[in-house]
């Protein structure tokens, strides 16, 4: 059976971080258009959570971002690909066409060399895009990995058709609805909408379609989890978009943004620190012209060692 958690993350270490046009219709989380020193700000973030992480006990994986081609979301990986314990690993099919160009095959091959993870085969889900159906990794995807169930938001980001396939291939289940945000918009990703830990799960109920709220709540509580029910201001404030992971030393550490942290109520916090240690980073330029928080920077690593 497969953990919730893991101790290792590849994370993309920005070249030109800028506010994505191709993506703006869709990811009404993009609040602010970029400006010259929005790159510089993004890097200082970024090496910031780097070493946030690291000081935390979780290894860190950095692969540097490259000026040609420009692709100004490439600190957020965990759309492309994502990796799983018996050496599989995903690639998505995706939106923007200046996303598709973050797909790099040479980040397995280092894994594998450098790292010593075993990559037992490629799951490629990519021709979907020529029909214009897209599956955004564990964007698109919030994976209970121990109990095999995918929760899903559909969107224009997120097609049935590929949801269908991924559970089909990887035998997953499936528990798929309709979100949207404050101003009725369908919400872009899962990942913003809720996030699940190993004991516990967050999710805002207000966001998803009343007449399927009570089937993800029941699910969730099926697994066992202790539930936390966030509002929408606060999955604005990107308190649905947090990772639990695993020190080096078997320590539970959920990362979550200073942002999210701060639109946190006290007793949310206390339910939260009953399972895990809390990790806030400041990311507050790369949440307002990315669009995306600390989760959408984590790639999981999974993939078994040689």
């Amino acid at each position: 059976m497969e953990s919730q958690t893991t101790s290792d993350v590849l994370v993309i270490r920005p070249a030109a971080f800028a506010s994505n046009p191709q993506t703006a219709a869709s990811n009404r989380f993009q609040t602010k258009p970029s400006e010259a020193a929005d790159a510089a700000s993004a890097l200082r973030e970024f090496d910031g959570a780097v070493k946030a992480l690291d000081d935390a006990g979780i290894r860190v994986h950095v692969v540097a971002d490259t000026l040609e081609p420009h692709t100004p979301d490439s600190l957020f990986p965990n759309n492309w690909f994502s990796t799983h314990a018996d050496g599989t690993v995903v690639i998505y099919p995706m939106l923007a066409l200046n996303r598709r160009l973050e797909r790099r095959m040479d980040v397995f091959e280092r894994l594998s060399r450098d790292e010593g993870f075993y990559v037992r085969g490629i799951i490629d889900l990519t021709a979907h895009e020529a029909r214009e159906r897209f599956l955004e990794g564990t964007g698109s995807l919030v994976l209970d990995r121990p109990h095999c169930i995918a929760y899903a938001c559909l969107s224009p980001r997120t097609d049935m058709d590929v949801l269908g396939e991924f559970a089909q291939r990887l035998d997953y289940d499936l528990v798929a609805f309709d979100a949207r945000d404050a101003e009725r918009t369908p919400v872009y990703h899962t990942n913003v909408v809720m996030t699940v830990g190993g004991k516990w799960a967050a999710v805002c109920l207000e966001a998803i379609a009343t007449h399927e709220q009570k089937a993800v709540l029941e699910q969730l509580m099926a697994s066992g989890r202790e539930v936390i029910s966030l509002t929408l201001p606060q999955m604005h404030s990107f308190a649905g978009n947090m990772l639990e992971l695993r020190s080096n030393t078997g320590v539970p550490v959920t990362a979550l943004s200073s942002t999210a942290l701060q639109a946190l109520t006290k007793e949310q916090r206390r339910t939260l620190e009953a399972h895990a240690q809390l990790l806030p980073v400041s990311i507050p330029t790369i949440e307002r012209v990315g669009g995306g928080s600390i989760r959408c920077m984590l790639a999981e690593i999974f993939l078994p060692r040689k």
